[in-house]
Protein backbone atom coordinates (compact mmCIF):
# COMPACT_ATOMS: atom_id res chain seq x y z
CA UNK A 1 0.00 0.00 0.00
CA UNK A 2 1.20 3.50 -0.79
CA UNK A 3 0.23 6.42 1.21
CA UNK A 4 0.36 9.76 0.37
CA UNK A 5 0.20 12.26 3.95
CA UNK A 6 -0.90 16.24 3.38
CA UNK A 7 -2.49 18.91 5.14
CA UNK A 8 0.32 20.20 7.18
CA UNK A 9 1.62 24.10 7.65
CA UNK A 10 2.39 27.01 9.06
CA UNK A 11 0.19 27.87 12.16
CA UNK A 12 0.15 29.74 15.12
CA UNK A 13 -0.41 28.77 19.55
CA UNK A 14 -3.90 27.12 19.63
CA UNK A 15 -4.41 26.68 16.20
CA UNK A 16 -5.47 23.71 14.52
CA UNK A 17 -4.95 21.51 11.52
CA UNK A 18 -6.25 17.65 10.50
CA UNK A 19 -3.53 16.07 8.30
CA UNK A 20 -5.08 13.09 5.92
CA UNK A 21 -3.42 10.17 4.82
CA UNK A 22 -4.32 8.72 1.22
CA UNK A 23 -3.57 5.45 0.65
CA UNK A 24 -3.79 3.56 -2.43
CA UNK A 25 -2.70 0.50 -4.59
CA UNK A 26 -3.67 -1.69 -1.63
CA UNK A 27 -6.05 -3.16 0.96
CA UNK A 28 -6.14 0.61 3.32
CA UNK A 29 -8.33 -1.51 6.18
CA UNK A 30 -6.06 -4.28 6.67
CA UNK A 31 -3.49 -2.57 8.26
CA UNK A 32 -3.67 -0.53 11.29
CA UNK A 33 -2.66 2.94 11.06
CA UNK A 34 -0.72 5.20 12.73
CA UNK A 35 0.97 8.62 13.05
CA UNK A 36 4.58 9.34 13.79
CA UNK A 37 6.64 12.73 14.21
CA UNK A 38 10.23 13.94 14.13
CA UNK A 39 11.36 16.79 15.14
CA UNK A 40 15.19 17.63 14.16
CA UNK A 41 18.00 16.49 15.55
CA UNK A 42 15.31 14.27 17.42
CA UNK A 43 14.42 10.51 16.74
CA UNK A 44 11.10 9.51 15.22
CA UNK A 45 8.03 9.56 17.70
CA UNK A 46 4.82 7.67 18.07
CA UNK A 47 1.77 10.07 18.32
CA UNK A 48 -1.69 8.02 17.56
CA UNK A 49 -2.51 4.85 16.23
CA UNK A 50 -6.10 3.42 15.16
CA UNK A 51 -7.00 -0.48 14.29
CA UNK A 52 -7.68 -1.56 11.25
CA UNK A 53 -11.78 -1.01 11.71
CA UNK A 54 -11.73 2.28 14.34
CA UNK A 55 -12.90 1.98 17.13
CA UNK A 56 -9.36 1.45 18.93
CA UNK A 57 -6.89 4.18 19.57
CA UNK A 58 -3.68 4.91 21.25
CA UNK A 59 -2.17 8.21 21.82
CA UNK A 60 1.45 9.32 22.90
CA UNK A 61 0.89 10.81 26.53
CA UNK A 62 1.66 14.28 24.79
CA UNK A 63 -0.82 14.68 22.26
CA UNK A 64 -3.88 13.12 24.86
CA UNK A 65 -6.52 15.48 25.07
CA UNK A 66 -5.62 17.83 22.20
CA UNK A 67 -5.12 15.13 19.28
CA UNK A 68 -7.75 12.70 17.62
CA UNK A 69 -6.58 9.84 14.94
CA UNK A 70 -9.83 8.41 12.93
CA UNK A 71 -9.97 7.05 9.45
CA UNK A 72 -12.32 6.37 6.28
CA UNK A 73 -12.17 2.73 5.16
CA UNK A 74 -14.32 3.47 2.22
CA UNK A 75 -12.49 6.31 1.25
CA UNK A 76 -8.82 4.66 2.09
CA UNK A 77 -8.49 7.80 4.13
CA UNK A 78 -6.74 8.18 7.53
CA UNK A 79 -6.78 11.79 9.93
CA UNK A 80 -5.32 13.47 12.48
CA UNK A 81 -7.03 16.24 13.63
CA UNK A 82 -4.71 18.41 15.91
CA UNK A 83 -6.56 20.68 18.03
CA UNK A 84 -4.32 23.66 20.37
CA UNK A 85 -1.05 23.22 18.72
CA UNK A 86 1.92 24.48 20.62
CA UNK A 87 5.33 24.96 19.49
CA UNK A 88 6.99 21.51 21.03
CA UNK A 89 4.29 19.93 17.82
CA UNK A 90 6.65 21.39 15.99
CA UNK A 91 7.95 18.64 13.40
CA UNK A 92 7.34 16.39 10.34
CA UNK A 93 4.23 14.55 10.52
CA UNK A 94 4.31 10.52 8.95
CA UNK A 95 1.60 8.24 8.29
CA UNK A 96 2.36 4.69 8.47
CA UNK A 97 0.36 1.27 7.83
CA UNK A 98 1.18 -2.01 9.21
CA UNK A 99 -0.23 -4.69 11.36
CA UNK A 100 1.67 -4.36 14.64
CA UNK A 101 1.14 -6.73 17.99
CA UNK A 102 -0.72 -4.45 21.06
CA UNK A 103 2.78 -4.28 22.33
CA UNK A 104 4.33 -2.59 19.22
CA UNK A 105 1.42 -0.29 18.03
CA UNK A 106 3.77 2.41 19.30
CA UNK A 107 7.23 1.57 17.52
CA UNK A 108 8.13 2.35 14.54
CA UNK A 109 9.20 -1.21 13.53
CA UNK A 110 5.26 -2.42 14.01
CA UNK A 111 4.85 -0.63 10.45
CA UNK A 112 5.88 -1.62 7.40
CA UNK A 113 4.28 1.34 4.79
CA UNK A 114 5.01 4.83 5.37
CA UNK A 115 4.31 8.18 3.90
CA UNK A 116 6.53 10.81 2.44
CA UNK A 117 6.30 13.38 5.61
CA UNK A 118 3.95 16.25 5.95
CA UNK A 119 6.08 19.87 7.66
CA UNK A 120 3.87 20.87 10.49
CA UNK A 121 5.17 24.28 11.69
CA UNK A 122 3.69 26.10 15.74
CA UNK A 123 4.85 29.38 16.05
CA UNK A 124 5.05 30.63 19.28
Amino acid sequence: VQLQASGGGLVQTGDSLRLSCAASRGSFSAYGMGWFRQAPGKEREFVAAIRRYGGTTSYADSVKGRFTISRDNAKKTGYLQMNNLKPDDTAVYYCAAGTPILSEIAATRGYHYWGQGTQVTVSS
